[in-house]
């Protein structure tokens, strides 16, 4: 391997300096004198080129922005792009960092896309150009995925990468996947964040967690670098749209949408139920849409009756395109008028109007799929056999959720009246069970009922909706709260939200579910707050989803994130009393005692009744000298018939170990889901640490070790 110097030629290239050198080679800035340009010339050592030769004329496909293009092969060296700038530096400005690693991201994706896996993502194979964009470098070490199992391997058998960015899999000559890649990016943007490496060298990677990052996007990184390539992100599209919702803008061009409620034209205002459920059906065939964003029902129905405009809909929706429609049954018949409308600009994509009889009603809703499919040019999935139901069932079935969402007891048993009948006129109706299943869920999660009352009722309704219909993901979550909450069979709970959240759609509503029941009482903080992340993502005005996320957010390690989204929970409803609650117990734990008792006092004033308001008031008002205040509260309230969690909240956070424990054993019992929701949480750290516990934890199956490592589905 003769020495090269410049003014050297390689055909039509002149050498004109060296820019650096490595293992496997030198790389030169040479000028290409048939197009008169400057280009990168990577010289190749002995053992490498015939490899390297066969990996580059795949990876010369890749032409994307922020990939630094291959233009030519040698006998022994790589033509490329000549990038000027910088190589990637920390610490960043947070939004300039996160700009840069969905740059990288969207890199990777394209490159992952063809098969190409890059192997060695660091921050020197990665220049931020003169105008601030990142170019991906050096695909030297790529490899196109295969099954094989020299996967890490160079032609010389040695393990291939840079040892602090490999991932623990690239390190002992595993076969790879595009999981490596992701680690070695979770590693970059640690780098890029912090200004200091995760690891600092190969024994680091397999052995250490990085220290924790003050930074939004430190759930994303932590998730990269999971040693188990199981639990981090799956695939970098993954990466991207958790990068795009901390920098607060739409997944770039993900196709995405809000179906707004369809105003109600018959002549009974009562029919306002079949108006809402047809909009809500749309929504819940329009989520299962590969690539499609989808906003929940929850805040896309929170515009009903508001005079704003689509465009103001869309920002705060964080959608591109908005369905309008309109309802008018008439007798047999229904008309049914739906207007598709681009956020951005107000203009109108696509409309339609619909005369058919009112059987037709299920034909209609997936035309309006369909016709929405083609319009935002996004593929639906393969469609299964679905069960039709019978119309009254159905309509019985819609005004059930219909009083559901009025939120009041009433309600709730009028709900429940109706799924009753909808089950008792088709008895081949799955939903039916379901949504009764869920209800019970609502009335232990209100303190209406004990879970010991009402698991059983839980149990049957998921079961039977299981058998009617074994493809529904909801019944699965709803045996997994009861496997938790009732059972404490975590294996058991495990196995079913295992299955609820194996689907290509995932509801908010079962991620909040698997969060709360599953991944929060062991521990899996992180996890946890990444599930809460998505559900605020599809029902981003949902306050109940934003508050639980906030509380992991807060177990994880980051405080300020954790307020900022109750700000934003409490601007969404400045009386949310739930909101204002884990606002006060945040501030409780952090020992700001003044501003626990501000929150606590407003909760308590919205909602005096439940026993987190008084017990964290009281709990707040002892810790700034208000004994007495605290004493009448407690007699108040603490003597009523299941004042469970609210005794306990009380005294953990008054640090009374003994009379906590107590009320825990009492908690229990009953079956309180309180006590699992909140078994993980740092305020029962005491508790865990008390001679008290291995009893307790016995009880509900809760050990040492299973309890703060951190599991998950994706």
């Amino acid at each position: 391997m003769s020495p090269w110097s410049a003014g050297t030629t390689l055909g039509p290239y002149v050498l004109v300096s060296p820019l650096g050198a490595g293992g496997m080679g030198e790389v030169w800035k040479a000028r290409d004198t048939r197009l008169d340009r400057m280009v990168a010339i990577k010289r190749l050592k002995p053992g490498y080129a015939e490899r390297f030769e066969r990996e580059a004329r795949a990876i010369a496909a890749l032409n994307h922005p922020h990939i630094c293009t291959l233009f030519d092969v040698g006998p022994d060296y790589l033509v490329m792009e000549y990038v000027e700038g910088r190589p990637l530096e920390g610490p960043m400005e947070t939004s300039a960092a996160l700009r840069l690693a969905s740059q990288i991201a969207d890199a990777l994706q394209e490159a992952h896309g063809r098969g190409i896996l890059h192997r060695d993502l660091k921050p020197s194979n990665i220049m931020v150009t003169e105008k601030g964009s990142a170019k991906l470098l050096d695909f030297g070490l790529a490899k196109i995925m295969h099954r094989d199992s020299d996967a890490t391997m160079t032609a010389t058998g040695v393990v291939a990468g840079t040892p602090a960015y490999m991932s623990p899999e690239q390190a002992s000559g595993a076969p790879l996947d595009q999981r490596s890649d992701i680690f070695s990016f979770g590693a970059v943007l640690y780098e890029l964040l912090s200004g200091r490496r995760a690891f600092a060298d190969l024994g680091a990677v397999l052995r250490d967690t990085p220290a924790p990052l003050t930074s939004p996007a430190s759930d994303i990184v932590a998730r990269c670098l999971v040693k188990e390539k199981e639990r981090r992100y799956q695939t970098v599209a993954d990466v991207r749209r958790a990068l795009a919702v901390f920098e607060g803008q739409p997944s770039d061009e993900q196709p995405s949408i809000a179906v707004l409620p369809f105003a109600n034209m018959s002549r009974d205002p009562d029919d306002e139920y079949f108006s809402d459920g047809l909009a809500e059906e749309i929504i819940n065939a329009l989520a299962h849409m590969p690539g499609l964003k989808v906003t929940a029902r929850t805040s896309a129905f929170a515009f009903r009756g508001k005079e704003q405009d689509i465009t103001q809909i869309g920002q705060a929706l964080r959608v591109r395109t908005i369905l309008q429609g309109s309802v008018r049954r008439s007798g047999n018949r229904i008309r049914v008028t739906t207007q598709l409308i681009n956020a951005t600009d107000g203009y109108h994509l696509w409309s339609e109007r619909y005369d058919r009889e009112l059987n037709d009603v299920f034909a209609i809703q997936d035309e309006i799929a369909q016709s929405i499919a083609t319009a935002l040019e996004v593929r639906l999935a393969p469609k299964a056999p679905r069960y039709t139901p019978k119309l009254p069932a159905h309509h019985a079935l819609l005004q059930g959720r219909h009083h559901r969402g009025r939120f009041t007891s009433e309600a709730h048993v009028r709900a429940a009246e109706c799924f009753e009948l909808a089950a008792s006129l088709d008895s081949g109706y799955a939903a039916p069970h379901a949504e009764l299943g869920l209800g019970y869920v609502l009335l232990a999660a209100t303190a209406a009922h004990t879970m010991i009352e009402v698991a059983p009722l839980i149990r049957a309704q998921a079961e039977r909706a299981l058998v009617l219909d074994p493809t529904e993901s909801g019944p699965h979550a709803l045996l997994g709260i009861v496997a938790s909450v009732h059972d404490y069979d975590w294996k058991a709970a495990a196995d079913h939200f295992s299955n609820a959240t194996r689907g290509a759609f995932v509801s908010a509503d079962t991620r909040w579910a698997y969060a709360t029941f599953y991944l929060g009482p062991l521990g899996q903080h992180h996890a946890a707050a990444e599930q809460l992340r998505r559900s605020v993502e599809q029902d981003p005005l949902n306050v109940a989803w934003r508050v639980s996320y906030a509380w992991h957010l807060n177990e994880s390690g980051m405080r300020d994130q954790a307020l900022a989204e109750m700000r934003k929970a409490l601007e969404i409803d400045e009386h949310h009393w739930g909101a204002l609650v884990i606002t006060g117990d945040i501030h409780l734990t952090s020992g700001e005692y003044e501003k626990a008792v501000a929150a606590a006092e407003e909760a308590y004033r919205v909602n005096p009744a439940h026993s987190m308001t008084w017990g964290l008031l009281a709990a707040a008002l002892r810790r700034v000298g208000q004994t007495e205040r605290a004493d009448a509260l407690l007699q108040k309230h603490g003597s009523s018939p299941t004042p469970v969690w609210g005794r306990v909240w009380y005294h953990l956070h008054s640090s009374e170990i003994d009379e906590a424990a107590l009320w825990w054993r009492k908690a229990i019992e009953l079956r309180d889901l309180f006590v699992v929701e909140f078994a993980g949480g740092k305020v029962v750290q005491p508790l865990r640490d008390s001679v008290h516990w291995p009893a307790l934890g016995r009880t509900m199956n809760l050990t040492p070790s299973s309890i703060g490592s951190e599991h998950g589905h994706s």
